[in-house]
Parts: C-alpha cells; structure tokens; sequence
C-alpha cells in the first residue's frame, strides 16, 4: 500500500467523523441557525469527501458531482439564511 493509499483512507475517516459530528449538531442544535450552518459545513465535507474520491478512483465523473454538490450547497444555504431573516423565500 502507497503513502497515497494510506492518506487517502485517512482523510476518508476523518472526513466520516467530521460528518458524524455535524449530523449530532444538526439534530441537537438548539437555535435554527446553528442548524443551518451544521448542514453547510455537511455540504462542504461531503463535497471535500468526493473530491478524495475522485482522486482514489481517477474518475471526472466525481468532480462533476463535486460540482453540482457545490452549486446546490450554495443555493440551499442562500435560501435557508433568507428564510431565516425574513421568513418567505419568494417574495
């Protein structure tokens, strides 16, 4: 097994933890904004997790998805900060 392997696995794992803690904040976050900024930091490391999976797998398709995840990741935060402040998301 290469260094390369042996880094990657890592980050994997540690990306899973990172995830397994902000999904606890999601569910116990006492305030809706703490929620909100638990799901956008979800989005980010699930979007960092495909990228090392692109790497592992050399398959562009991975960063296309990475994309897309970045994009909607953007939008639903955007939304979810405006619903927050106002109450509506259309006006």
């Amino acid at each position: 097994m290469s260094f390369l392997d042996l880094s990657i696995t890592a980050t994997l794992v540690l990306y899973g933890l990172a995830m397994g803690l902000v999904l606890l904040r999601l569910m116990r976050g006492p305030r809706a904004q703490d929620r909100v900024v638990a799901l956008d930091f979800l989005s980010v490391v699930a979007l960092l997790a495909m990228l090392v999976l692109a790497i592992r797998y050399r398959s562009p398709s991975y960063f296309e998805g990475a994309l897309m995840m970045a994009l909607f990741g953007f939008l639903a935060s955007s939304v979810l900060a405006k619903f927050l402040l106002r109450g509506e998301v259309i006006e």
